[in-house]
């Protein structure tokens, strides 16, 4: 079988911690290209993985040898460079959030169909052990009605992770387009959606900016969340955590609480009704502090779903689902109302 040939765009953090080392890693693909705006990055890369560098993304697109991208730029470019690389005749796994509004991330589903191509969001916790796990014992009636929740994500910040450190583009409104709630909030979001297996009805949301003076994006927001069927639950994104960082969510269920990524080493606590609490070591979630070393296991589902060709696990319209949820949030602190989906 002849093997994909992958072309990454975008050479900051995500793609040099995440994406080329998982490409890399995989039988089934070559990484052909990379591109970045800095050119001694593109190249630094190219070298690293044997393959061709550009610094404009038109020009990469343009190469016929390529048959699928990673777009792993900022938040602003997503869209655009999605939707060229799927006219381009290209499969795209883009990074989250997909898009900066609702008609960018149609405008990208549409793309995709229109070529026949594949389109696939970057939401890797669905793809943690004790989230699937719970998804699992939700489904089977193990935990019977969930009542509420509470998730977070948080840490201290994109200076500690991101390839430009404070001068990063995360900070900056014209290329993040959000802060905190679009860096680790729309995890969450798709998470969540994912584990209770219902869509969100609506948000209400405090979103600030209270610790990054170099910011003009939120970095810290709490927002309520209520389901078509009425669970209540809360959701944190922050960049102001300044210790450990903190990626749980707890679900509260009328048979039993299921606490998950909140123990340093069970991933997954169940805590029964009767007193009865198990134990499960699924092995932890990615953090940025360990450098990634363990899978996002997005690579691997996105390969496949070209060689199987079956649907991606995290389709366009699941992120736009997961992103509408944040738009949400975000409409919702502007004008100090419950905004419904």
């Amino acid at each position: 079988m002849n093997k994909i040939k992958i072309a990454v765009i975008g050479c900051g953090s995500i793609a040099q911690h995440r994406h080329l080392p998982e490409y890399a890693n995989s039988e089934l693909v070559e990484i052909t290209a990379v591109c970045d705006i800095v050119k001694e990055r593109a190249e630094e890369v190219a070298e690293k993985y044997g393959a061709r560098a550009y610094t404009e993304y038109e020009e990469l697109l343009a190469n016929e040898e390529v048959d699928a991208v990673s777009v792993c730029t900022p938040n602003y470019l997503h869209a655009p460079i999605s939707v060229a690389a799927l006219k381009a005749g290209k499969h795209v796994l883009c990074e989250k959030p997909m898009a900066t509004s609702t008609a960018e991330a149609e405008e990208m589903i549409g793309a995709a169909e229109a070529a026949g191509k594949k389109l696939m969001i970057a939401h890797n916790q669905r793809f943690v052990p004790s989230h699937e796990k719970a998804k699992k014992l939700i489904e089977n009636g193990e935990i019977g009605k969930i009542y509420s929740f509470r998730s977070a994500f948080g840490h201290g910040g994109p200076e500690g992770w991101s390839a430009d450190g404070k001068d990063s583009w995360f900070f900056k409104k014209d290329k993040a387009f959000i802060g905190a709630m679009g860096d680790l909030g729309v995890h969450k979001t798709d998470l969540l959606r994912y584990i209770l297996g219902e869509e969100f009805s609506e948000v209400g949301s405090f979103i600030e900016t209270s610790s990054k003076e170099n910011a003009d994006v939120d970095d810290t927001a709490v927002c309520v969340l209520k389901t078509e069927s009425g669970i209540i639950g809360t959701l944190a994104a922050s960049w102001s955590y300044v210790s450990k960082e903190d990626n749980s969510t707890i679900i509260y269920g009328e048979k039993a609480i299921l606490r998950l990524e909140d123990d340093p080493v069970h991933s997954l606590v169940v805590q029964y009704v009767n007193g009865e609490v198990v134990r499960y070591e699924l092995g932890g979630i990615q953090t940025n502090e360990e450098g990634g070393q363990k899978s996002s296991r997005v690579i691997e589902q996105f390969v496949k779903s070209i060689v199987e060709n079956t649907e991606p696990a995290v389709t366009g319209e699941e992120g736009m689902k997961s992103l509408q949820v944040v738009l949400a949030a975000l409409e919702s602190n502007e004008t100090k109302r419950i905004v419904k989906i």
